[in-house]
């Protein structure tokens, strides 16, 4: 296979890594500087597929955005009205630019089509749109009923009581509601239909939306209320974090090969997954969480752990790869959004890790491994065009074990440089 990264058996890391900005965060702050009134500026905004898919939306839709030479971005707030009242808009396989972009221009008032990737149009996209047509939007499916593209048109937005939404499959479908509604310039309340995953990234766009001067009205995780009068105002400047879900891969990296300082999260993140370094310490490591880093120094034996991932989904790919180097069996549970991701990544995780020897049981939301006596050597990793695959299974290289990894190029949707980056801290 042409595109390949053969990663070398490497004896040790060490080194400071500064992440790039988070996906989950910038994709946020883009499309609520795009709604707010006023100018904002965005320092440190990941620059990456996902994020370029999303500016490449908002400037078809007229927003007025400007990418300075030093990263910075620049927005001109529309106050929740897009120029552009007709567009096709591709979103990749941006999930985080596609589900949020749904809902804002179902109460745009135009004639918009979304599309994507062929795995996009795969990823579930009907608790959204159900949720949206108890506005009385017009929201087509344009194939698969359930599934992207849609078609977007005009319609009188209607509140006739408290909108419903499964919280059960993805987080992002209540980001993108909670997000949207202060456009309808209605008091709509919204209850959970059964329980709500990913917790912590429902956290990361109530804490955004009161940057930009919306504060929700939460309950117990299963109703939230937005006031009519909410309206996005810009807070001027704001800084994207650095991204917590690859901050995952370096500190893993320290825990099996040496000693890493992790620049761009620390003890005020408002991500999820900066819990990581918590089941890191579960398995054993040292773990120093500072202001804005994070130090992990490599420990003699990694201890399997049995672990709720709930609240670290994408994260907890991380440990499935680690699984590999702990002392007994690890199982991860309540990992269900895997099966909706990039690929079916609790199946594809499985599938990689048997070839390296392993011995794994996957259920409908688990995923359990059992380490081989020996880990096999030169495998080829095949990474289903996710980017999270790849930069794992990468890990296996630092316990002195060479690896394939094929389409290695599908880290751009979030992390370009990540193979430079962990070839410079680590050591053969």
């Amino acid at each position: 296979m042409a595109n390949q990264k053969k990663l070398k058996a490497f004896q040790s890391v060490s080194g400071q890594v500064t992440l790039p900005g988070s996906k989950s965060i910038t994709n946020r702050i883009l499309l609520l500087s795009a709604l707010a009134e006023g100018s904002t500026t965005i320092m440190g905004a990941l620059a990456a597929d996902d994020t370029h898919h999303m500016i490449v939306a908002l400037k078809k839709l007229q927003v007025n955005l400007t990418q300075k030479y030093n990263g910075d971005i620049l927005i001109e707030g529309t106050r929740g009205n897009f120029k552009n009242k007709s567009a096709e808009i591709f979103l990749g396989n941006a999930g985080t630019a596609f589900r949020p972009l749904t809902a804002a221009l179902s109460f745009s008032m135009g004639q918009y089509t979304l599309s994507g990737e062929p795995r996009m149009h795969e990823r579930p996209i009907k608790d959204l749109v159900d949720a949206l047509l108890q506005f009385n939007v017009d929201v087509h499916y344009l194939d698969q009923e359930g599934y992207p593209p849609l078609k977007i048109s005009p319609s009188e937005i209607v509140i006739k009581g408290p909108i419903k939404i499964r919280g059960d499959i993805s987080s992002q479908f209540l980001t993108a509601l909670l997000i949207a509604i202060p456009l309808t310039k209605k008091e709509v309340a919204i209850e959970i239909v059964g329980d709500l995953i990913s917790k912590p990234y429902i956290d990361i766009t109530l804490n955004l939306m009161a940057r930009f001067g919306v504060h929700v009205k939460k309950i117990d995780w299963q109703h939230f209320v937005i006031l009519g009068s909410s309206m996005y105002v810009s807070p001027g400047e704001i800084a994207v974090e650095g991204d917590a879900s690859s901050a995952s891969y370096f500190l893993a990296a320290g825990l099996l090969a040496g000693d890493i300082e992790v620049k761009g999260i620390g003890k005020n993140s408002i991500q999820g997954d900066v819990k990581f370094a918590e089941a890191l310490a579960l398995m054993g490591a040292d773990i120093h969480i500072l202001e804005t880093s994070i130090q992990v120094s490599k420990v003699a034996t990694l201890h399997a752990i049995n672990l709720d991932c709930n609240h670290i989904p994408d994260a907890a790919m991380t440990l499935a790869v680690l699984a590999l180097f702990a002392k007994g069996t690890t199982k991860l549970l309540n990992i269900g959004s895997w099966r909706v991701k990039e690929t079916d990544r609790i199946k594809a995780m499985a599938t990689e890790l048997r070839k390296l020897g392993a011995a794994v049981i996957e259920g409908k939301d688990f995923i359990e491994i059992t380490p081989p006596l020996e880990i096999k050597e030169h495998v080829e990793i095949d990474t289903y065009n996710d980017h999270r695959m790849a930069m794992c299974f990468s890990l296996v290289s630092l316990r002195n074990i060479p690896i394939t990894i094929n389409d290695p190029d599908c880290v751009n949707k979030t992390f370009p440089t990540y193979f430079e980056v962990l070839e410079s801290i680590a050591k053969a």
